[in-house]
């Protein structure tokens, strides 16, 4: 994959162009004299890309190269200018890498993003996409930047800077909660070869929080201790992972009794610090051991260690608070509270035991507003038990005389009191000092804030007593560093009330103007303004919340509110490189989500130390995010993209300050004009990032930044089940606002030409095939492709972008059309079931879904085979996959506490077998039968008919839900084992069989359980299959057994992608988690869903790509398989779920590329579109191992004949899961034991660059596959033959 980078050659004559162009100016010439480029520095900036991003260090040794840097960012914005912006695109791109490289990131992203708009095919360039992917982690704009980095990794998979993809993959993955797949790409990186601007032992440490974070402890607790058993661990690692061992043996009951635990999590924690004496986080740590077994002085003189080592923390002083709680010294823990909640007002740990100390010195209001406080907090673990606490205290309040309450004497200040106290000199000592030293420090040095100290706590804090302010504000105001951001006017007013017995009257009248303004301030704080990402002065807003909030706006990209969207308030400015990362781990359970500090590194530092969020009585529950550096302040806003044809909105004005002259020269008028773009919501691309910049970062008259949004660039509008041959599969095409374009494009100049490039080669390299070429002449095409030494191995060709999924169609349905009646046959006789005009209803792909009624009677099928009394007899010892999910109302889904409504739907998986199953199943209905009689004697007005499910729907809604368990996967591929329950099928029609010649899967040479063969689920009522498609979009039969109901929620295909952009906005995997749809949101998104009840008897069938959810009604089995109808539709689903699964890195289950050859050899196909598909994949996989054959014999590797064996199955890359055809990669070891481990080329690369520990097998001779090639050809229809 080459770079988009302008020559140098072309530059200079771009240079020269300008200067032509400022002929007669003296000054002009004497300014684009300056800029020109010397052949040295050609050769210097040739290759300079962001792929050099991390590993040129300009602030260390590369000052020659920085200044060349910004000469040349000079020359080309100059030169943009003098052409009014009429250059290619590519100058774009170049002027985006350079400013990477330099860290400047909002003229980055500004460059980039022009670029996007002006090259259509951009996706072919995965070195722009890998700079933008950087652009958008540093902004911590995480949904976008997976998305890029995922683009790179699928158009160029052996991409030179892979490794660093996947470690951001794995941190971003991580930060969203999405542990699988952040624990691949971690795994991804650690087998790479490749240089890293991270060590392999600080991979290894993320994958081992990674397991804590998930409380996996023993995986967790032998990764680190594996870790510390490395030789030459940095230092900073081994404290690192010592302080996460020693804070797991605190919190894990699971790794011993009490005494045992917290003896080794002080050894661990003291050997911490004698590895990093400087941690604050391991001095906290080591204070909480001594808290917890008793030891007050060694616990407050740790405490003391941890806020002279590093910033105040809300954590530490909620700890003082306890400790001061437990010694009886309620004053001290009054303000130690302060304290905490003064640092973070969303501490919610802090506000209920402050809350609990004014309950126990008798003061029932201020507790009551310490409670609210706690439950206002995003991090409040037990809203429901605090909310009714409130309802008490505050029945008490309501029942006590006024003249009591006004009476009564008061053992601690009021909150408002204590909100204002002074702190006690013997708390702040040292802090004091602190500040008072970097007090003198920012002097000297005017760009340095010092440490936010109690002394010094904000008077935004100390003011307004934080119950009075709204709750919106609570959450605004919760980030420390946010509140630092205090203007001139805020400090003199602190000034001022400090002094305030000594002001004159002058002053006493400026104080109390100083007040008014402030307060006024405060209540506009949230509505006129967006908080910035960080303070100046590279600090880092600290971070109370769990991730699910802290990426939400990143996640979804549009917020649902008026007003500027903005990345959440408690997003970070992300480091410039990757060589920054330093993970903070935040290892506290009610404050579920990463802490971020203010703590500032240089630049080219790593740093591993961890930064926590604890409080009495949590558990360990961490999450390491990355935290990088930089000089800027940024405020980052994310703007929604809607396309016109929607009249949804318009695309907003993506502005980055700067020279307005230079803004308005590109667009040819005199104000600051702003390129906007409009977008086909289609394909949802990234959205225009507005970044505002403080201390002016882009305030030289000569700089320049160009800005446009990245939108969609399809201008053709979807149709419903479309079929289209991949020769002809939608291009992107992209526009712009077309005022802005004609703008751009005409000029005050009109004979002033667009300066141009010379062609370069492509950029990945494109074979001009036709699918009727013949195999001879594919050869003689790849003759010289394979010296390249690069494969590509995606089915569609490189004509085609990486696959988006496929937003709402348009126009929208009315409300009226949201519930539409699901299409249903009834059968009457055996002659109906096999009526051709029913198959043809079923696969029509009009109809998402089909209920064939009284199927099972018709055809007289013997369901009692499969009943639960039948299977036990058979194999009572057969395996069953268990599934402990929580019994709630089909058409809703609650979190475990019963508050609010969630898509997540967990599920815990455990195995038993067919006749334990069966016991359950059967003491579930009797228990069942049980209650109802209870409830029959105690309420005779209740209805002998009533149902289940509505025993529980109004009154278990909100918790606490039942746990019931679901048998499920149960595998009937055995014909020896189940040969009558098989045997059974064989009675179904010949489009439903589990095996049939007209059922592609039936042409796959080798099983899938659950897809080519029948698997059972036993189900109790409420069992729940959650929200999917099927793998890779086949179709779908299922039968009830009965003797109960489920009932189904189908959504058309179509629909996929906004079903797909809902779990992403509640951090889901769509394909990979466990989701339930709120059915409430699909109806906001006009999204239909049919909603239907299945029979004992009833076949339902699932067309391809149909997305669907089911619950058991009642008890009752049920058996299903999938099918592939042999049409266009179905291969093509197929087709770009297979691309669209590699683009996720996710394992597609069908091996499409092995199944189309067997297509080819099995199937004489007439339908010319489905003809053309196969034939362009076959065409594609020749090319690619033609290829691939002739760069091994380039580099001498030897391939070795192995052939395949029957029925074995298709192979995957061990590593990375993607399908491998014909040329297996295996380690040597690997090959000698006959245990064939199979890596891909790419995986095989990454991990010996040479490839001298592999060894290349070849399962197909070439020769075969030529002639497969050649013998598949459209067979006339018979339709068209007897005509």
């Amino acid at each position: 994959m080459k770079s988009c980078g302008v020559s140098l050659v072309t530059a200079t004559s771009f240079c020269d162009e300008g200067k032509k162009m400022a002929a007669g100016n003296a000054s002009g010439e004497s300014k684009e004299g300056s800029l020109s480029l010397t052949a040295e520095e050609k050769e210097m900036l040739d290759g300079l890309d962001s792929r050099l991003f991390g590993f040129v260090r300009l602030h260390e040794d590369g000052a020659r190269t920085k200044t060349l840097l910004g000469k040349a960012v000079c020359c080309y914005e100059s030169l943009i200018l003098k052409a009014e912006g009429k250059v290619e695109s590519d100058f774009f791109c170049q002027l985006g890498h350079f400013n990477l490289l330099l860290e400047d990131y909002p003229k980055a992203l500004s460059a980039y993003q022009r670029y996007y708009s002006l090259q259509s095919d951009y996706w072919k360039n995965a070195v722009f996409l890998y700079g933008l992917g950087l652009v958008y982690f540093y902004y911590n704009a995480f949904h976008w930047a997976i998305k890029a980095f995922q683009e790179v990794l699928y158009v160029d998979p052996s991409f030179c800077r892979a490794k660093e993809i996947h470690l951001r993959l794995g941190l971003m993955f991580k930060v969203n909660t999405d542990y699988e797949s952040s624990l691949k790409h971690f795994q991804l990186a650690l087998i790479d070869c490749n240089p890293c601007t991270l060590s392999k032992v600080e991979i290894q440490f993320h994958i081992a929080h990674l397991y804590e974070t998930q409380q996996k402890y023993h995986f967790a607790k032998e990764a680190y201790e594996q870790l510390l058993q490395t030789e030459n661990l940095p230092a900073q690692v081994k404290a690192t992972v010592l302080q996460q061992l020693g804070w797991m043996h605190h919190n894990v009951d699971l790794l011993g009794d009490k005494a045992t635990k917290e003896s080794y999590a002080i050894q661990y924690l003291q050997k911490s610090l004698e590895a990093d004496p400087n941690s604050g986080q391991s001095w906290y740590f080591l204070g909480r051991c001594y808290s917890s077994i008793g030891k007050v002085q060694d616990a407050f003189i740790s405490y003391r260690q941890s806020i002279d080592k590093s910033e105040a923390s809300a954590d530490t002083w909620c700890s003082i608070g306890v400790l001061y709680q437990q010694q009886n010294q309620p004053m001290d823990a009054l303000q130690a509270y302060i304290c905490a909640v003064q640092l973070d007002h969303g501490h919610a740990a802090a506000w209920m035991d402050l809350g609990t100390l004014y309950e126990s010195c008798n003061q029932p209001q201020d507790a009551v507003k310490c409670y609210l406080n706690a439950t206002r907090s995003k991090s409040c673990s037990n809203t429901s038990t605090l909310a009714g606490r409130i309802k008490f205290l505050q029945a008490q309040l309501c029942n006590l005389p006024q003249s009591s309450l006004q009476n009564k004497t008061k053992l601690l200040p009021s909150i408002e009191e204590a909100w204002s106290l002074p702190i006690p000199a013997e708390l702040t000592s040292r802090q004091g000092a602190m500040n008072t030293a970097q007090q003198a420090a920012k002097a000297h040095h005017p760009k340095t804030e010092p440490v936010l100290g109690l002394s010094q706590t904000p008077i935004l804090q100390q003011s307004l007593p934080v119950h009075m302010i709204p709750s919106s504000q609570v959450d605004g105001l919760s980030s420390p560093a946010k509140r630092k951001r205090t203007s001139s006017p805020i400090k003199h007013l602190e000034q001022l009330r400090t002094n305030k017995d000594n002001l004159n009257p002058a002053q006493k009248l400026r104080l109390e103007q100083l007040e008014s303004n402030f307060v006024l301030m405060q209540q506009g704080l949230h509505k006129g303004q967006s908080s910035h990402l960080s303070g100046p002065n590279d600090e880092q807003p600290s971070l109370s919340t769990g991730p699910a909030h802290y990426l939400q706006a990143a996640s979804t990209g549009i917020q649902k509110q008026t007003g500027p969207r903005t990345l959440p308030d408690n997003s970070v400015t992300q480091g410039a490189a990757l060589s920054h990362l330093s993970s903070h781990i935040a290892t506290s359970g009610g404050q579920q989500g990463p802490t971020f500090t203010k703590e500032s590194q240089s630049s080219g530092n790593r740093s591993l130390r961890p930064e926590t969020s604890v409080h009495a009585g949590d558990k360990s529950n961490g999450y390491v995010v990355v935290r990088g550096l930089s000089n800027h302040v940024q405020q980052l806003t994310v703007e929604p993209v809607c396309g016109p044809i929607h009249g949804d909105c318009t695309s907003p004005n993506s502005l980055i300050t700067d020279s307005s002259q230079i803004s308005a020269s590109l667009t040819g008028k005199a104000s600051d004009i702003v390129v906007t773009g409009t977008c086909n919501k289609a394909l949802n691309t990234q959205p225009a990032i507005h970044t505002k910049t403080n201390n002016s970062i882009t305030s030289s008259s000569s700089s320049v930044t160009f800005t446009t949004t990245p939108f969609s660039k399809s201008t053709e509008q979807a149709t419903t089940h479309s079929v289209t041959s991949l020769n002809s599969l939608q291009n992107r095409l992209y526009t712009i606002n077309r005022e802005g374009l004609e703008n751009l494009q005409s000029s005050k100049k009109p004979d002033l030409p667009v300066i141009s490039l010379k062609p370069d080669p492509q950029i990945i390299p494109s074979l001009s095939m036709s699918i009727y070429s013949s195999s001879t002449e594919v050869l003689k095409a790849c003759r010289n492709l394979g010296k390249n030494g690069l494969s590509n191995s995606h089915i569609f060709l490189d004509k085609c972008p990486p696959p988006r999924p496929p937003t709402s169609p348009y126009p929208p349905l009315p409300k009226d059309k949201l519930n539409p009646p699901t299409p249903s046959i009834y059968l009457e006789n055996k002659r109906d079931a096999f009526f051709p005009p029913l198959h043809q209803f079923c696969t029509n792909p009009k109809n998402p879904v089909t209920v064939i009624r009284g199927l099972a009677g018709a055809l007289k099928l013997d369901l009692g085979l499969f009943s639960t009394k039948t299977l036990v007899e058979a194999n009572n010892e057969h395996l069953v996959e268990v599934r402990t999910q929580l019994l709630q109302p089909a058409d809703e889904n609650w979190d475990p506490t019963g508050t609010k409504k969630i898509w997540r739907c967990e599920s815990n998986r455990s195995h038993t077998t067919i006749a334990k199953y069966a016991q359950y199943q059967a003491s579930s209905f009797q228990e069942s039968l049980r209650e109802e009689n209870e409830k029959r004697m105690q309420h005779k007005e209740y209805s002998d008919n009533e149902s289940t499910s509505s025993d529980f729907s109004g009154k278990r809604r909100k918790g606490p839900f039942k746990t019931i368990m679901f048998g499920t996967n149960i595998d009937l591929s055995d014909d020896k084992k189940w040969k009558l329950q098989l045997h059974e099928l064989t009675k179904l029609p010949a489009f439903v069989r589990v095996v049939s010649a007209g059922n592609i899967l039936s042409h796959l040479g080798h099983s899938i359980l659950g897809m080519n063969t029948v698997q059972l689920y036993m189900k109790v009522p409420g069992s729940r299959t959650p929200g999917h498609q099927e793998n890779n979009n086949f179709c779908s039969v299922n039968i009830n057994i009965g003797p109960g109901d489920c009932e189904w929620f189908v959504v058309p295909e179509d629909y996929w992608g906004v079903l797909n952009d809902f779990c992403e906005k509640n951090n889901l995997n769509f394909l990979m988690s466990s989701w339930w749809p709120n059915l409430e949101d699909l109806y906001e998104a006009n999204v239909p869903v049919y909603r239907f009840i299945q029979r004992p008897g009833d076949l339902v069938w699932i067309n391809a790509g149909t997305v669907h959810w089911v619950q058991a009604v009642g008890w009752c089995n049920n058996i299903a398989w999938n099918v592939g109808p042999l049409t266009a539709c179905q291969y093509k689903l197929a087709v770009e779920r297979y691309e669209w699964n590699k683009l996720q890195s996710v394992k597609s289950v069908v091996p499409m590329v092995h199944l189309s050859w067997n297509m080819a050899r099995n199937i004489k196909v007439s339908d010319p579109k489905l003809f053309e598909m196969i034939k362009y994949c076959l065409l594609k996989v020749l090319k690619q191992c033609q290829t691939l054959r002739e760069a091994l014999i380039t580099a001498g590797k030897e391939v070795i004949w192995h052939g395949r064996t029957n029925d074995e199955p298709a192979h995957y890359c061990s590593i990375c899961e993607v399908e491998v055809f014909d040329l297996l990669f295996v380690t040597k070891e690997s090959n000698s034991q006959k245990t064939y481990t199979v890596y891909c080329q790419d995986c095989a690369q990454k991990t010996s660059g040479n490839l001298d520990n592999f060894v290349v097998l070849e399962q197909y001779k070439m020769e075969d596959l030529l002639q497969v090639y050649d013998q598949f050809t459209l067979v006339p229809s018979l339709s068209s033959s007897s005509s």
